[in-house]
This record gives C-alpha cells, sequence and structure tokens, in this order.
C-alpha cells in the first residue's frame, strides 16, 4: 500500500494546535513538506521547528485570520507566486460558539458561514489549478459528526458544517476527472481544547461537574473513551495518500462509532 508522501506539498490550516498540529505532525512523518495555516505567528514557529524532516523536506508557515477571508486570499496568492507546490489542502477552522439555533444571532451564521465555506472556497480556487496540472490532488474538510446527526446545543455548528459537506460533495464530482479527490473527516468527541470547551459550557448550564459531564459524553461511545487527535490524523493521511486514489466524496466518521446513522 502506497502511502508515501515524500515530494509532496500539504497545506494545513488551523495547525497549531488539536487536530490541525497532529494532522500536520503525521503527513510530515510521511514525508510531506507542510505549510502551516494560521493567525499566531509565535505558535505557528513552534509547531515547525517540531515537524519531521527525516525526508529532507522543508516546512513552511503562513500567517492568516480566517475571520478575513480578503487578506487568507493575498497570504495565499503571494505564497503560490513563489513557485509553491500544493499537492495536499486540509481545510480545518475552529467551530462556532456552542448555542441553540433559534437563539442564535444572524451575525453569527454569516461569521461562521465566511470562516468555514468561504475560506474553504478561497483556498479551493487558488491551490485546485497546481493540482489540476500534476493531475494529483487531495483536499480534505476537517467537519463534525453533525453533518449525520445533528449535535443539540450547536446550533450553528451543525448548520455550516452540512454547508461544507454539501459543497465538497458538489466539488468531489467536478473536480475527480482531474486526479483530484475531495472528502470530509468527521471526528467525534477528540481530546481537544474545543472539547474542553464544550464540556465546560454544558457542565456550567447542568450545574454538573467537568467529571460528570465528560463521563456522561464518554457513556455514548461504543468505544468507551474520546479519540486522541492523532486517531483523526491517520484518518486522514489515508485519504491524502497515493492510496486513497479512488475515494472520493464521502464522510467519514472518527467517533469510536458513536454515530449512530449508517
Amino acid at each position: 500500500m502506497n502511502i508515501d508522501l515524500s515530494g509532496k506539498r500539504a497545506i494545513v490550516c488551523g495547525s497549531t494546535q488539536g487536530i490541525g498540529k497532529a494532522i500536520a505532525e503525521e503527513l510530515a512523518v510521511l514525508g510531506a513538506g507542510i505549510t502551516l495555516i494560521a493567525r499566531n505567528q509565535q505558535k505557528l514557529e513552534a509547531v515547525k521547528a517540531g515537524l519531521n524532516t527525516s525526508s529532507g523536506q522543508q516546512h513552511d508557515i503562513l500567517v492568516a485570520d480566517f475571520s478575513e477571508p480578503g487578506q487568507l486570499k493575498l497570504t495565499v496568492q503571494n505564497y503560490l507566486a513563489q513557485g509553491k507546490a500544493a499537492d495536499i489542502l486540509i481545510n480545518n477552522t475552529g467551530g462556532p460558539p456552542a448555542g441553540k439555533a433559534l437563539e442564535a444571532e444572524t451575525e453569527a451564521y454569516l461569521q461562521a458561514f465566511s470562516n468555514h465555506l468561504i475560506c474553504n472556497q478561497i483556498l479551493v480556487q487558488e491551490i485546485v489549478p497546481l493540482m489540476k496540472k500534476e493531475h494529483f490532488g487531495r483536499i480534505i474538510n476537517i467537519i463534525s459528526t453533525s453533518v449525520k446527526t445533528p449535535l443539540p446545543g450547536l446550533g450553528v455548528s451543525n448548520t455550516i458544517r452540512g454547508a461544507v459537506a454539501s459543497w465538497a460533495k458538489t466539488l468531489s464530482l467536478e473536480l475527480a476527472p482531474f486526479g483530484i479527490t475531495i472528502n470530509n473527516v468527521l471526528p467525534g468527541f477528540t481530546e481537544t481544547g474545543r472539547l474542553e470547551s464544550l464540556i465546560a459550557n454544558k457542565a456550567e448550564k447542568a450545574g454538573k461537574s467537568r467529571d460528570e459531564v465528560a463521563a456522561a459524553m464518554i457513556a455514548e461511545i461504543p468505544a468507551g473513551r474520546f479519540a486522541s487527535a492523532e486517531e483523526v490524523a491517520v484518518a486522514v493521511a489515508f485519504l491524502a495518500s497515493p492510496a486513497a486514489a479512488y475515494i472520493n466524496g464521502i464522510n467519514l466518521p472518527v467517533d469510536g462509532g458513536r454515530t449512530a446513522c449508517l
């Protein structure tokens, strides 16, 4: 099975912590050169310094804030104008604040739509022409199991994640003739800062302890535990590899069996 990424370049968004950081580290182990994107330069430099370079690959950073799509576009355009490659794109952005759909302000939906779908679209439009030239491309969106089953208390997130999944499926039909695949990875409850904030929010609203809320969430998972970020990363790495060339347009839950639907 060919999972070697030597000679490939992966652009990984939201890569200074959590799942994004784990993905960058895993792809580097497989030989890819990594371009990290996030808004904090100091954190980007720290992650870059720890990436594997055993295949002789070089790693880069791009400082960009996804709340400013225009700035993101210019940053990526300037980077690619230097002759940089882009074989793999990992779209990964922190989720919107928790809350009920009915109670969310209109601005919350607009901001989430911009941060996720619009920024994804900008990146794809800039990078796909390079992928077409190589007749190779992997676009992987880190979304949520809410694509299959909406999660209570995450109204804005459920809505926007669903829009991204539909966008990706549509693109998968358009890009397949060029050797480009686009897939979605749907993490379940994963040990990240995002999960901790959700647990804290639930605990406060329910008047329970953090451990009580976490235990109740774990009880919903057949595997009996939360995922590690590294477990999500290895699923992404496989989809990014040459071995996954015939997998296209799917939603892959990495959730320990929690999602009840097929």
